[in-house]
């Protein structure tokens, strides 16, 4: 999906063939870098809303997906798996997705993290990965490991 979206927008796309690891103090990811040179008279932001949503925060097909999230979820995403970022006068910026994120007001913190649920998913796995996730923002808050 993302390298289909980037040729859209781009003259030139390039990736691995192969996902590499981004390994990170508490977790690690498997990751595929995706770049592309705009074509011309394509905006930073542009490219930013043909990405989002991904499939891995929003699902496939796309509408059928946000029918059942809007249904099943109770919670309002806020900004979760939101593109945050910044551009500058010259379309130069950079974008990233708010998977893992808080917002804070006062003493309060919602927190947000999840995992990417396909058909053959293990509940009890997916729940330890979530909370693996959670830590470095429980950790940031002075929070401890089993909260």
């Amino acid at each position: 999906m993302i390298k289909h979206a980037m040729n859209e927008s781009c003259t030139s796309v390039s990736s691995p063939n192969h996902p590499e690891i981004l390994k990170m103090r508490d977790i690690q990811h498997l990751y595929t870098p995706v770049k592309g040179i705009a074509k011309e008279n394509v905006s930073l932001l542009t490219v930013v809303n043909r990405l989002h949503p991904t499939p891995a925060l929003g699902g496939q097909p796309k509408q059928k997906a946000y029918e059942i999230i809007r249904e099943l979820e109770i919670l309002d995403r806020g900004w979760y798996g939101s593109p945050i970022g910044w551009f500058d006068t010259k379309d130069n910026g950079e974008f990233a997705v708010a998977i893992r994120s808080g917002l804070i007001n006062g003493k309060d913190a919602s927190l947000f993290a999840g995992c990417g649920i396909v058909g053959d998913s293990e509940p009890e796995s997916e729940y330890k990965e979530t909370m693996i996730k959670f830590r470095p923002m429980l950790s940031a808050l002075g929070g401890l490991d089993n909260e």
